[in-house]
């Protein structure tokens, strides 16, 4: 089992920054990748961007330039730095931890809610 608790999320004008945190605890061991996904009103969850164990990223196209993943290990918690945000970025933003023991199981957390005005 693993644990996400995000934090960060907040009401920020458009053009601003916002940096979302996501602390895991539990079995760590089994995390391949880490990543953050959100979900608008009335559409689909998406990737915004992934990163491994080993460092790699993956980013939407809508994000590139603009949001950056990254990790601290000793601290087991994986950022999203979000600059130039626009209107379109509104959503909840969900921190998502893809693990491998036997089978394959993701796990998420709460979700933080991101507002960005025009």
């Amino acid at each position: 089992q693993v644990q996400l608790v995000e934090s960060g999320g907040g009401l920020v004008q458009a053009g601003g920054s916002l940096r979302l945190s996501c602390a895991a605890s539990g079995s760590i061991f089994s995390i391949n990748a880490m990543g953050w996904y959100r979900q608008a009103p009335g559409k689909q969850r998406e990737l915004v961007a992934t990163i491994t164990s080993g460092g790699s990223t993956n980013y939407a196209d809508s994000v590139k330039g603009r949001f950056t993943i990254s990790r601290d290990n000793a601290k087991n918690t994986v950022y999203l730095q979000m600059n130039s945000l626009k209107p379109e970025d509104t959503a909840v933003y969900y921190c998502n931890a893809d693990t491998l023991v036997v089978t394959r199981v993701h796990y998420w957390g709460q979700g933080t809610q991101v507002t960005v005005s025009s």
